[in-house]
């Protein structure tokens, strides 16, 4: 008897040993906002099937304050994946983020989701035709910690506003709102077009957008970040707005800790970026539109912001790296 209970217990260690050595890694995906795309983003890839049937690893998404808390998390560890965009990645790697000179050299590429451009809303015959005619108004510059809110301290910070304005951090809904009650004279988006706030906001108010890409070019804004790139908000994207207005936009990036295995992420890629998986993403939001393997390190010099190993083996395979 006492040695039938000694092999059942070995046996249920052998077991136990067994089980634990394939137990799914759990992983956090770090989102943004509720609401907001980046949280569209972890969501997505959560409930993919693929994934979520994977024997290796589980993902689950978590709201967050947006970009700049994505990195730093990220860097530490505390999510195995986020979103964040290609300017702070480069500007965190390089310890250049405002008032932050830490280096977020554990973030790592996986590759580009869309490109979301800067929004500047103002209402019709308001006479602000410039960042610079914001001066002494109420603005909107998005969530603390977001990277709206960054993108916008940045670029209202090159152009000599950032101190002279009434600056009032809140989510882009929250912004159209006050928008609409003439709490705001103006709301920055960095995001995705059509937003869907920039439609509520238009349907209470006659709107103009300020073409953010004449005052970035004159004041030397693309030399001094040059991984901004150049686009305009194509007419007809909102009501009232009949022109194409000029923007900037930077690229949403996929990333990764570099301790991360390289075999986890090359599998979660396999699942994403499929055929399957880009038409799921679409199905999510039509934001991702232009995500597609073509398309896979567009806004990602891996010279400047390092691929992950899987993202490596991955690229190279789709024959989008070398």
């Amino acid at each position: 008897m006492k040695r039938i209970i000694i092999l059942a217990l070995a046996l249920a260690v052998i077991l136990g040993m067994s089980f634990s050595a394939h137990a799914k890694k759990r992983y956090v995906f770090g989102g943004g906002p509720a609401g907001g795309t980046f949280q569209v983003v972890a969501n997505g890839i959560q409930v993919f099937e693929p994934i979520k049937n994977s024997p290796n690893f589980a993902v689950k998404a978590q709201s967050s304050g947006g970009s700049v808390e994505n990195l730093r998390t990220t860097n530490a560890g505390r999510v195995a994946f986020s979103t964040v965009y290609a300017g702070h990645v480069f500007l965190g790697r390089n310890g250049k983020m405002k008032n932050d000179t830490n280096k977020y050299e554990n973030v790592m590429a996986v590759g580009y989701l869309y490109g979301a451009p800067a929004q500047l809303v103002v209402r019709k015959g308001s006479g602000i035709k410039s960042v610079k005619d914001l001066a002494g108004k109420k603005v909107g510059v998005g969530n603390a910690g977001s990277g709206a809110f960054a993108n916008c301290e940045l670029f209202f910070t090159h152009m000599g506003v950032w101190d002279s304005i009434e600056r009032n951090a809140m989510g882009y809904n929250d912004a159209a709102q006050a928008f609409g009650n003439e709490q705001l004279d103006a709301f920055w988006l960095f995001t995705a077009f059509p937003s869907g706030a920039v439609i509520m906001a238009a349907q209470t108010n006659d709107i103009e957008l300020v073409d953010l890409a004449a005052d970035a070019k004159a004041s030397g804004y693309f030399d001094k970040y040059p991984y901004f790139g150049k686009l305009s908000v194509p007419a007809g994207t909102y009501r009232g707005v009949d022109a194409d207005v000029p923007s900037f936009f930077d690229s949403a990036l996929l990333v990764t800790n570099a301790k991360i295995p390289a075999d986890h992420v090359y599998e979660l890629m396999q699942a994403v970026w499929s055929d399957a998986g880009l038409k799921h993403m679409l199905e999510q939001k039509k934001t991702f539109k232009d995500m597609s393997v073509a398309n896979g390190i567009k806004g990602i010099d891996p010279n400047v912001i390092p691929l992950h190993p899987g993202a490596v083996k991955f690229w190279k395979e789709k024959g989008v790296l070398e």
